[in-house]
């Protein structure tokens, strides 16, 4: 058995970007922190999704505040440990009176707590060409938006968080017990102070009689990427349709929202049925990364439903236009999410054992503030 010398030591399992976060918070405060990823990278969810930095998809308070750490995080951490990263903000694009509506009044009622505004159709192109001119009627700007590449970002911060704090990284290992202060992996065990589970396949492994009791399913997603624009084309801000708005509670402020909702109930019903929302986002490589829908239960089809991806692309061809639309990639993530209205999960499975899960898809939004306020709680 191996004992982690140091003062104060930390066991994280599961190098996605909670885990991830989690060594961080520690590392910073001084513990030793070891980190156990059961793939040789990872490989789920926080390498499977648009890139987003999205604060504005989270209702002003404790949550926009909380994005808006995370925010500051990973800015700190993309320029010293120099991952791309694109501060474009974001436009969510309206085509319909009641959607400009929905905008105004989101503007009104959050231009005081963070930078947005409403724009002119005139105003919209200039910020992004490839906003379809069509029908186009304004749109709700924001500021706060940042993107990364998340299938580059997870693993560099990893090496970074090795090289800056010492953290050390034990790849291809699986936890398979735990039983404070010890974890195991086959024959091979560690020990350290504190334990947390940070990863959604392995609490459901781990503690499976808890997570059964726990208000929390599964989400899966189902995305495309796009070829690289031709001639370094950019489309600037990340863009967003009309359904993006009753998706985000950021925009439950919004008070003709629910008369938007019944509208798109009776217009788009099989986009609903599916959970669909649909954006764009583009990476320091010129691909457009688009989706996504939404299914919940605690198993899914592996197999991803073609129609679901033609609703996507449909969708965003009344309010994208693209130099090249040609498809290079598809695929789905999956991710844990709480059913009772909570954001995320955080509790003490045994003492010293944490689990830190169920964000949903707020992920790479929120964790780095979330486990920054849970641990400097602790402190």
């Amino acid at each position: 058995m191996k004992k982690i010398a140091s003062k104060k030591t930390a066991i994280v399992i599961g190098a996605g970007i909670v885990g991830l976060a989690t060594t961080r918070a520690l590392a910073i405060r001084g513990y030793k922190v070891s980190v156990f990823e059961r793939n040789e990278q990872a490989v789920g969810a926080s390498i499977r999704n648009f890139g987003m930095v999205w604060p504005i998809g989270q209702p002003a308070g404790p949550l926009y505040d909380r994005a808006m750490l995370s925010r500051s995080i990973w800015k700190e951490i993309c320029a010293e440990a120099r991952i791309w990263h694109d501060e474009v903000g974001s436009l969510h694009l309206a085509y319909e009176q009641d959607e400009l509506q929905a905008i105004t009044e989101y503007v009104e009622t959050n231009n005081q707590y963070r930078d947005c505004a409403l724009l002119s159709p005139k105003q919209t192109l200039q910020k992004s060409p490839a906003a379809n001119p069509a029908g186009l009627k304004g749109a709700l700007w924001s500021s706060d938006e940042v993107i990364v590449e998340s299938r580059v970002a997870v693993g560099r911060i990893a090496a970074y968080l090795d090289e800056k704090y010492d953290v050390e990284f034990h790849w291809n290992t699986a936890i398979s017990a735990i039983d404070h202060p010890k974890v195991t992996s086959g024959t091979h065990s560690w020990e350290a102070d504190e334990i947390f589970v940070c990863s959604g396949a392995d609490f459901e492994t781990l503690y499976p009689e808890l997570f059964s009791s726990l208000a929390i399913t599964k989400c899966k997603l189902q995305m495309m990427r796009l070829v690289a624009q031709p001639d370094d084309w950019r489309i600037g801000p990340a863009l967003c349709g009309g359904l993006s708005l009753i998706h985000y509670p950021g925009f439950q402020s919004a008070a003709s929202l629910p008369a938007l909702r019944k509208r798109y109930e009776e217009q788009y019903p099989d986009y609903l049925q599916w959970g669909i929302h649909v954006m764009v986002s583009q990476n320091g490589s010129g691909e457009l990364t688009i989706g996504d829908s939404h299914e919940y239960g605690l198993v899914h089809d592996p197999f991803d439903r073609e129609f679901v991806n033609n609703l996507i692309t449909d969708y965003l061809h009344n309010f994208a236009s693209f130099q090249d639309w040609k498809l290079m990639q598809s695929w789905h993530g999956i991710y844990p999410k709480m059913t009772n209205g909570q954001t995320e999960l955080v509790l003490e499975a045994t003492p010293g054992v944490t689990i830190i899960n169920g964000l949903g898809g707020n992920g790479m939004t929120l964790s780095f503030g979330l486990c920054e306020e849970y641990i400097a709680g602790k402190w």
